[in-house]
Formats: structure tokens, sequence, C-alpha cells
């Protein structure tokens, strides 16, 4: 699997005008399945995800975790985390996860966020969506669990 992590001060997700997922302080979590992934994977990923130390300590370095600052998580599906940009002017997805298999990963990946301690809010597989975020940093990590 495939994620970018934003450190967020805020962050939200909608669908057709409509709020479907909100954070205040945390990371917001850009998911992609890739072909053979499976839940080792994402129960990887989002132990991982949960103790990376990105967000600052009482000295202004980057320290603390998720868990230690209470923040939450804005899981968004984003196949085109997949793309191959080796050949022409159009990337390729081939290297993505087929579609109902990439919606079952992600939403057991989200689960298993939530079940690090971390609240969690989703955005919704295979929608139009309209992501706001306010970059706190700005950090954006990106993180690949066969890496």
């Amino acid at each position: 699997m495939r994620a970018l992590l934003q450190r967020v001060s805020k962050a939200r997700v909608e669908v057709d005008g409509e709020i479907i997922g909100e954070i205040g302080e945390g990371l917001l979590i850009l998911i992609c399945a890739m072909q053979g992934d499976g839940e080792t994977q994402a129960d990887k990923l989002a132990a991982k995800i949960a103790k990376i130390r990105i967000f600052k300590d009482e000295d202004g370095r980057m320290n603390r975790s998720l868990l230690d600052i209470g923040g939450s998580a804005l899981v968004v599906s984003q196949f085109t985390l997949a793309a191959d940009t080796k050949r022409g002017n159009r990337p390729g997805f081939s290297t993505a996860a087929a579609p109902d298999v990439g919606e079952k990963l992600y939403e057991y990946f989200a689960e298993q966020v939530a079940v690090q301690g971390i609240p969690v809010a989703k955005g919704r597989f295979g929608a139009d969506m309209q992501v706001s975020l306010t970059n706190a940093g700005p950090v954006t990590i990106w993180m690949d669990s066969e890496a």
C-alpha cells in the first residue's frame, strides 16, 4: 500500500457539497492499495503511521506521534498514488489494486488506524471528492508498506 501523509491543523472532505469527513489537528492520509496488497500491508502501514514522530514536541522538534498528540486521521482513498509516469505523458494506473479489492483494503486500513486508538474520519471510495486542508509545517511524508 502507498500512503501520502500530510500533517494538518485541519482538513475536510466533501462530496456533492456535503462535508462527509472532517478533523482538526492530525493527519490527512491519502491511501492507495496496490496489486498484491492485503491485510498484512494495511496492518503494517496503519501501525507505522500511528507511531511516526512528525509532530512538534515542547522544544519544537518533530518528536511526537499522532498518538502522542491525541490527533485524528482523515483517510481518503486516492488510486492515483499508483501512477506510473515512466513512459509518455499520460500516467498509467495498472499497478493499483482492482476497485473491489481497493475498496475493501481502504475500509480495512481505516479500521486498523482506528484500532491504534486514533479517531478516524473518512472520504468515500470512488467518489469525486473535494479535499481541503491546512498543511501544518508544511510536513508531507510518502510511505510505502513495501519500502
